[in-house]
């Protein structure tokens, strides 16, 4: 199940560790879940752990895998078992990596770090349909908590028009509304914002985001 970016902003919430968790989660109404493959992150949830439980709720969601630099036996157990809807790559996979995998009928959102307008010139490169911006921050590949510099999502918007945009990078219940009035991006993306701790969301953290972003 995808979420409708038409009519955007798309909600997901990064970072789940657990089954009842995410059914929560979808409750409130988020789009979208995501599931944390790296095993360097602080939500980092082995494949084969949640392999037990995603087939039971991606009928009910979009189930959007987060990885960085995947190897092929990931990519492959992802694909052929059809536990998630999409794959999400943090890493310094390249445009001919991200183009081989839609060739192969996968779904790809690819994550970018801006720094500055500079930086957003790669957006360009990469074949697939939508991005996720987050900010600078490397060696961390996401979920650090830094707030994105919005006037770039801005700028980008307008220099790649046909590109679908998630917004990324320090967003909390009390300013995704003012990012996405400011951005109007097709989704934001959270995981530290509505958290207790490390791959433990707060649902009412979750509820409040949720709601002021819709409001958005």
């Amino acid at each position: 199940m995808f979420p409708d970016l038409s009519t955007p902003p798309a909600v997901k919430i990064c970072g789940i560790t657990q089954e009842q968790q995410a059914r929560d989660i979808i409750t409130l109404g988020a789009d979208a879940l995501g599931i944390n493959f790296w095993p360097k992150s602080k939500r980092y949830l082995p494949v084969e752990k949640a392999a037990l439980w995603l087939p039971n709720v991606r009928a009910e969601t979009c189930l959007v895998a987060v990885m960085v630099n995947p190897d092929a036996a990931l990519l492959d157990q992802l694909m052929q078992e059809a536990l998630v809807d999409i794959l999400q790559l943090h890493g310094d996979e390249s445009p001919a990596e991200v183009g081989r995998l839609l060739d192969a009928g996968a779904h790809v959102i690819k994550a970018l770090q801006i720094r500055d307008r500079a930086s957003l010139a790669q957006i360009g490169e990469y074949p697939c349909e939508t991005v996720l911006l987050d900010a600078y921050n490397p060696g961390l590949y996401g979920g650090s908590g830094e707030t994105f510099p919005w006037e770039l999502a801005v700028i980008a918007q307008e220099e790649f028009p046909e590109k679908k945009i998630i917004l990324s990078g320090g967003l909390t219940p009390a300013n995704v509304r003012q990012a996405i009035q400011q951005t109007h991006p097709a989704g934001v993306d959270v995981a530290s914002g509505v958290e207790s701790g490390p791959g433990i969301k707060d649902l009412a953290l979750v509820a409040e985001f949720i709601q002021e972003a819709k409001l958005g």
